[in-house]
């Protein structure tokens, strides 16, 4: 039987506090879209964290998430900055385009970081009818390549938007990996940093299904939940992804899980990197490790321990750990790598 694998932390189940909310909340009939206890009380739990002004609204996956956040922010003749390696660049099958009918500006960067000085050269052509105008601003946290922005970091970016009259998105896929990381509260890491919206993942985390867009700046807070019909993101029976949340927040569970597949993520590359032909790439902040490893070696480890390549040029892989990855998880692939060098 095959080890657990390190393709993605999409990869691994529900954790069981997740699963034991959902028995839960089939246990009878409540009202739809909504309206009902649960997602009261999960509305009210991401308010106690985010603070009270916050606009909860529940989506199914990431890219919905991301779509409606940005389509609340902009207008189609307006355009977004991301990082080249950005999810919705390169991840997202062309849905921010399509249904924001913006264009993605896309910047290469080493650490798939943004910095105001990265950003400066596009902001140009504004009130030009014939260029794009410059909107939005956004920004991963954990970013794809593994890392973490700081703190000062975002705030940094978000005064440099605002300044520029600019908003800030942050796809928050991983956003619990990060702020487990950094030792920091969800809000410290977005909207006490100035963030506008957030994309804020669970499923990478633990959880069976649904995100959530968590608005913090009240002018955009309108049209979010029309957007959210017409994006086919609003679930009928939303009780299912609100006790979720619910459950995943409650005594600060995000946190838990997070600190174990970060940790395990250091122990990875850690003994990894021990082995002659490994190369790690980028600093593991999170629960992702890239690494270069001779290319004859990546089908025979993918038998066992299926991950994916990242750049196939480079022979750079990536390998994520997740909740459940245990140190066995990683010894029994450590040996497999040290085997390939005999």
């Amino acid at each position: 039987m095959a080890n657990r694998g390190f393709a993605s932390d999409n990869n691994a189940g529900v954790l069981p506090e997740i699963m034991d909310a959902l028995v839960q909340a089939n246990k009878d009939h409540t009202r739809g879209y909504g309206d009902d206890d649960y997602t009261r009380k999960a509305i009210g739990l991401f308010k106690n964290e985010f603070g009270a002004a916050t606009k909860v609204f529940f989506v199914f996956n990431g890219t919905g998430a991301n779509v409606v956040s940005l389509q609340s922010m902009m207008r189609p003749f307006e355009a977004v900055i991301c990082a080249q390696t950005a999810h919705i660049n390169v991840d997202e099958c062309g849905a921010p385009e399509k249904f924001t009918g913006c264009k993605l500006l896309d910047i290469p960067t080493p650490d798939g970081k943004l910095k105001p000085e990265l950003i400066a050269p596009f902001l140009h052509g504004f009130d030009d009818q014939h260029h794009v105008q410059p909107k939005v601003i956004s920004i991963t946290q954990c970013t794809e390549m593994g890392t973490l922005y700081s703190l000062d970091e975002i705030k940094t970016i978000c005064g440099f938007a605002h300044k520029n009259n600019l908003l800030v998105h942050m796809d928050g896929a991983r956003i619990a990996n990060a702020a487990a990381a950094l030792n920091c509260s969800l809000a410290d890491v977005s909207v006490n940093a100035g963030v506008d919206i957030l994309s804020f993942g669970g499923t990478k985390n633990g959880m069976l299904m649904g995100e959530a867009v968590l608005v913090f700046n009240p002018e955009l807070t309108q049209a979010v939940k029309f957007i959210r019909k017409q994006s086919a993101q609003l679930f009928s029976k939303m009780r299912f992804v609100s006790a979720q949340f619910t459950a995943y927040l409650m005594d600060e569970k995000w946190r838990k899980y997070a600190l174990h597949a970060n940790r395990m993520a250091r122990l990875l590359a850690l003994e990894a990197a021990k082995v002659q032909g490994v190369r790690i790439t980028q600093e593991v902040q999170a629960n992702g490790v890239f690494a270069i490893i001779p290319k004859d070696w990546i089908e025979p480890l993918q038998t066992t321990s299926f991950f994916y390549v990242w750049d196939e040029n480079r022979s750079e892989v990536r390998w994520m750990t997740a909740f459940d990855t245990t140190e066995e998880d990683v010894n029994a692939f450590v040996n497999h790598l040290k085997s390939m060098t005999r």
